[in-house]
């Protein structure tokens, strides 16, 4: 008998027939009001769940007697339970380093939109604003040459410093749990204290996991500690900042603007100052957003799910 699986997110029918050549699958494209109650029902009896943001933990796993593993189709897996997991000997595994290229291009494009103020100009443009010769007081700041800090120096974060210092020629600080050599060797990567990279860097860029241990780390003695005229980027998950202290920041002219990415609450309030500010570029959580990524996210799950199921060790298992 093939093992049950339940799919919970669109994904495409390539990885639909991949997933059916070993399992019964059950496929639900979005978990709403309407899906829940028949997710519940099928989730009794499966043994493995593929999907994203979907939290999973001790009172979902109580409804999932047989589950064996749980696939996130995401490089982020906060909304997993990890020792409620563990205790019930349940796979846990993420899709990392897929998603490197496109997160990072989605960074690049938010320092470049911050920086150049390009959304407000476009604005101002399609307003019929433009009369007259551009004044000063229109002016962006320039990207190249300046000090990238960039806190999280994973995967995403290599890679936003050899777009940065390879195509930019921008000096890279970053901070971290552990030294990244590669980075240190390939992109001229200095390690320093948080403190120091605050202080020194003219763009910030946070790209850390959410945990206990990140959540707010970003508040308002760190946005103190900024240059005025310092640029806030942030890539990782709307909670690793205190999005209050970000607010009253960018009103005082504590820093001079973000690029955003995540929100504590998604998809946003619309009364949220964020998003009546000119200083401040919002993208509605698009990172990863491609077709060729997300498909390739979607395999990369599948593939995860497959193999712990089968008898493997899934390539991607958080431990």
């Amino acid at each position: 008998m093939k093992p049950k699986v339940i799919v919970y997110k669109k994904v495409d029918s390539n990885v639909l027939e991949f997933l059916q050549q070993t399992c019964e699958v059950v496929y639900f494209d979005e978990l709403d009001s309407n899906t829940y109650p028949a997710f519940f029902q099928e989730l009794k009896n499966a043994d493995g769940i593929l999907g994203s943001r979907l939290k999973v933990d001790a009172k979902l796993l109580d409804k999932a007697p047989q589950l064996k593993i749980v696939s996130n189709m995401s490089v982020g897996y906060d909304n997993l339970d990890i020792a409620a997991l563990t205790a019930r000997g349940v796979m846990a595994t993420n899709t990392p380093d897929v998603l490197n290229d496109t997160v990072a291009d989605t960074i690049m494009g938010l320092i470049l939109a911050a920086a150049r103020r390009i959304p407000e100009l476009d604005h101002w443009m399609k307003t019929g604003q433009w009369q007259s010769e551009l004044k000063e007081q229109w002016y962006g700041v320039d990207v190249h040459h300046k000090v990238l800090g960039i806190i999280g120096m994973g995967g995403v974060g290599t890679t936003v410093a050899k777009r940065a210092h390879c195509g930019f020629d921008m000096e890279i600080l970053y901070h971290n749990r552990s030294r990244n050599m590669a980075a240190e060797e390939k992109y001229g990567a200095t390690y320093c204290l948080m403190e120091e990279l605050l202080k020194k860097s003219d763009f910030v860029c946070l790209l850390t996991p959410l945990t206990p241990e990140t959540e707010k780390l970003i508040g308002k003695k760190e946005f103190e500690l900024m240059k005025k005229s310092g640029i806030f980027i942030n890539a990782s998950r709307g909670k690793t900042v205190d999005e209050e202290a970000l607010i009253q920041a960018l009103q005082t002219g504590e820093i001079a603007g973000a690029g955003l990415d995540v929100f504590v609450q998604e998809p946003i309030n619309m009364d949220n100052p964020l998003l009546s500010m000119k200083n401040v570029v919002t993208l509605p959580h698009i990172g990863s957003a491609t077709y060729e990524t997300r498909l390739q996210m979607a395999m990369t799950a599948a593939t995860n799910l497959v193999s712990g199921l089968t008898g493997d060790t899934p390539a991607n298992l958080i431990k």
